[in-house]
Parts: C-alpha cells; sequence; structure tokens
C-alpha cells in the first residue's frame, strides 16, 4: 500500500504509514478509548508521536489498558513503579496527569455525563469535515481544553485537544489527496 496518496505525516515510515491507514482519523465514539486516546497525545507533548506509537503498548500494560476505576486508584507506590519503568515515557507529572484525569473520567460518568456523549456534542454530533491549512489549535479546541481544565483535567492544553479531535476523527483532516480522507468521511 506503498503507492497509495497518504497525509504527508504518514509516509516512508511503516509504523507511521500504518497508524495512518488504519487508526488515525478514524471516528472514535467509546468513551474509554477516547479516554485512552487523550491520554496517550498528553504523553506526547514535547516528543513525537512516534516514540508514543512505540511505547504504546507498554504504557497500556503499565496502565492497565487504560481502564479509568483501576487507574483512580493507583497510589503513589505506584507512581514509583511507573517511574522506574523503562519501557514507558516516564514523566512523573505525565504520570499523574493520568491518575487525575482517571479520576476527573468517572467524576464526569458519576454525575450522569458520558465522556463519549459529552465530547461528541461539543461538535454537534457530526464530524467535522476540515479544508484548507491544518491548524494547530482553534477556537474549538481552546475551549473544549478550558472545559476538560475545569473538571480536573491535566496535559489537555488547545494542541493537545486538537490533535486528540484529529486523531480520533472528530476533525476530519486527511489531505483532500489521501486516500483515507473519503474513507473517515463515510465511518461518521
Amino acid at each position: 500500500m506503498t503507492d497509495l496518496i497518504r497525509c504527508p505525516w504518514g509516509t516512508n515510515d511503516p509504523l507511521m504509514m500504518d497508524y495512518h491507514d488504519h487508526e488515525w482519523g478514524k471516528p472514535v465514539r467509546d468513551s474509554r478509548a477516547l479516554w485512552e486516546k487523550l491520554m496517550l497525545d498528553g504523553f506526547q507533548a514535547g516528543l513525537s508521536w512516534r516514540i508514543v506509537l512505540k511505547k504504546r503498548d507498554a504504557l497500556r500494560l503499565a496502565f492497565c489498558q487504560f481502564d479509568p476505576v483501576k487507574v483512580a486508584g493507583f497510589t503513589e507506590e505506584d507512581i514509583e513503579r511507573l517511574m522506574n519503568n523503562a519501557d514507558i515515557i516516564r514523566s512523573r507529572s505525565k504520570i499523574t496527569a493520568v491518575i487525575g484525569n482517571a479520576r476527573a473520567y468517572l467524576a464526569m460518568q458519576q454525575a450522569g455525563e458520558d465522556f463519549g456523549e459529552w465530547i461528541w456534542s461539543q461538535i454537534g454530533g457530526k464530524a467535522i469535515q476540515h479544508s484548507g491549512p491544518v491548524p494547530t489549535r482553534n477556537a474549538m479546541s481552546e475551549r473544549i481544553s478550558k472545559d476538560l481544565k475545569k473538571r480536573g483535567f491535566k496535559f489537555v492544553g488547545p494542541t493537545i485537544v486538537y490533535a486528540w479531535l484529529e486523531a480520533t476523527g472528530l476533525i476530519n483532516t486527511h489531505h483532500p489527496d489521501c486516500f483515507r480522507r473519503a474513507q473517515v468521511a463515510k465511518e461518521i
């Protein structure tokens, strides 16, 4: 599938090509999967997405498959265990953010608010088909970031949020010539 036209970032690297072709931009509605992806995007801050992809399986194992109930119960002992795990991204602030974000996610649930329904409602329930130059953030990602922060989430700045919205298919920013653009638009 190397002869297909892809988004420029999804070429020349088998790992990134596979991610581009099978995951990135595919609409996600499952709350837990959306939360996991937001946590992984937080781990990317200051790093390349390729690093996160290479460490994703280890991160999933370390964070109990990103089960918010289990992660919310992590203690200082768990933080130390994770800080000593060379297979993951060892940033204390990112690790503690994931734990706090699990608690914020569960607080939304306990208040009767489904995370997936909440984020899709922020864009009117239907994925945005973006055209033109792709920003790294916009007014919508700034608004969503602010709302998440008010709820207690960390590592959810407007740039991280915009990348998350793209990756989970809430905004289709596949290049106009990319073979995935039309496919993703149909999946909505």
